[in-house]
């Protein structure tokens, strides 16, 4: 670059004056790519025998299985895998429509209820099932049998709503302590559902309560189960209201038919029968009261 405080320099000419201009640059040719080898063809592979074919999968299978029975021995002989899967599903759908925290604190109180049949089935001596939750229906402990007579069956029943009650009671010490409503809430929605499960018709507990009173009050349960069909419609309402009277109807009708094991069955001691009447209307009593005290006003 020249200097700008120098004069310019004269441009460069030949022999006979004439301004000398820089030839262009000429390219050069391309350069040459190097030439591509030719390799040899791989040498064509020999066809498998079939079971050199089927070795790796059946060392695959082999090997799945193995890590696999693991969870078969889960599914069938852990029997809880089954029952937290379905909680965790009944989570979801009860948080779906009343958000998570609803959802897991109801399903809480379902779980705890259905503990107290699976204490007292134990504590007879019948094998119980861990609890399996379906959605919007509850949830139940199966059995192969509820008792040898109409008292034991009673106190299976009962056991569900009284552990039940307890810990909806324990959602009222949480609000006591927090001072969130939302336990309060939780709370009122658990002694409701206990106090529903003691309509004297079966297959609720209430139903299996009375049977150890007098079966007859299972007619006061079908005629309770079809005014809240009529007052509070609703498919799920109704659709437990259709296998209660058809159960109802089926024990009933076996109880008229009376026989020597059924008469055994519901011949107890007047002993069994007074304290299961005093714990059950007792029971219903306790849990008016709760729902009483524990009802927040909602506004849409």
């Amino acid at each position: 670059m020249s200097d700008p405080w120098l004069p310019p320099t004269p441009p460069e000419r030949d022999a006979f004056g004439h301004q000398r201009v820089p030839a262009p640059a000429i390219a050069g040719p391309p350069p040459s790519e190097p030439a591509h080898e030719i390799e040899a063809p791989d040498p064509i592979p020999e066809p498998r025998s079939i079971w050199s074919k089927l070795a790796a999968p059946i060392v695959f299978l082999v090997l799945a299985a193995g890590k696999l029975k693991f969870v078969f021995l889960a599914i069938f002989k852990l029997k809880f895998l089954a029952s937290s899967g379905s909680m965790l599903v009944s989570m979801v759908a009860y948080g779906a429509i009343w958000g998570w925290q609803f959802g897991v604190g109801f399903v809480l109180l379902l779980f705890v209820h259905e503990m107290g049949h699976v204490i007292q089935l134990r504590r007879e001596g019948l094998e119980a099932s861990a609890p399996m939750f379906i959605p919007f229906m509850g949830a139940v402990v199966w059995a192969k049998s509820l008792g040898d007579d109409a008292a034991a069956e009673a106190r299976v029943a009962l056991a569900g709503p009284i552990l039940g009650s307890i810990g909806a009671a324990a959602c009222v010490g949480l609000y006591g302590l927090t001072g969130d409503e939302f336990f309060l809430a939780l709370a009122f929605t658990g002694f409701f559902l206990n106090l529903f499960n003691l309509l004297p018709v079966s297959p609720l507990d209430g139903g299996r309560a009375v049977s150890a009173i007098s079966p007859w009050m299972w007619l006061l349960g079908v005629f309770g189960m079809t005014v809240l069909v009529l007052t509070h419609p609703n498919p799920i309402i109704i659709l437990i209201a259709v296998v209660a009277i058809y159960e109802t109807y089926t024990r009933f009708k076996a109880f008229r038919a009376g026989g020597e094991e059924v008469q055994a069955y519901y011949a107890i001691a007047k002993r069994d029968r007074i304290i299961t009447t005093a714990v059950y209307f007792g029971l219903i009593a306790t849990l008016a009261i709760a729902m009483f005290y524990t009802h927040v006003e909602k506004t849409l």
